[in-house]
């Protein structure tokens, strides 16, 4: 049996990654280890930018580490996105705390996601920017399988 040359993810390609994220600190926030690796399609943009370029010309069974600046992982923070809203247009049986993550439908039905970032009896502080805008991220990456 022939050799085949070594197989490279490309685009258009479903994959298979175990990463380790990890901020420049070296705090870690998130790792898909110890579970089943993500599964995504190469070339349709469901993860960021830098992360689906890296992955493009990997074999299985090849690790690489990269470091992404935050405008090619979730961009740099938009302060317009930080907004105080009135107490009353929370719902009264969510109890709010610090960093918490809510929910609420846009105009045109999309979901919108805000962490809480301060609050009050009066008014509330959302963010609404993605937790990690504005932040160099670090992934290892390991491609286990194209499929």
């Amino acid at each position: 049996m022939a050799n085949s040359p070594m197989t490279e993810a490309k685009s258009g390609d479903t994959v298979k990654v175990h990463y380790t994220g990890t901020l420049t600190d070296g705090t870690q926030f998130d790792s898909s280890r110890g579970q089943e690796p993500l599964e995504f399609t190469l070339g349709q943009g469901q993860m960021i930018s830098g992360f689906e370029e890296a992955v493009v010309g990997m074999s299985p069974g090849e690790n690489k580490t990269i470091t992404l600046a935050s405008e090619d992982a979730y961009g740099e923070r938009n302060e317009a996105m930080v907004q105080s809203v009135p107490r009353t247009a929370i719902p009264p049986e969510i109890e709010l705390a610090e960093g918490m993550l809510l929910q609420a439908q846009g105009p045109e039905g999309e979901t919108l996601r805000f962490t809480v970032a301060d609050f009050n009896d009066e008014e509330v502080t959302v963010d609404g920017n993605h937790p990690l805008a504005g932040r160099d991220l670090t992934f290892e990456l390991e491609l286990v399988q194209i499929a």
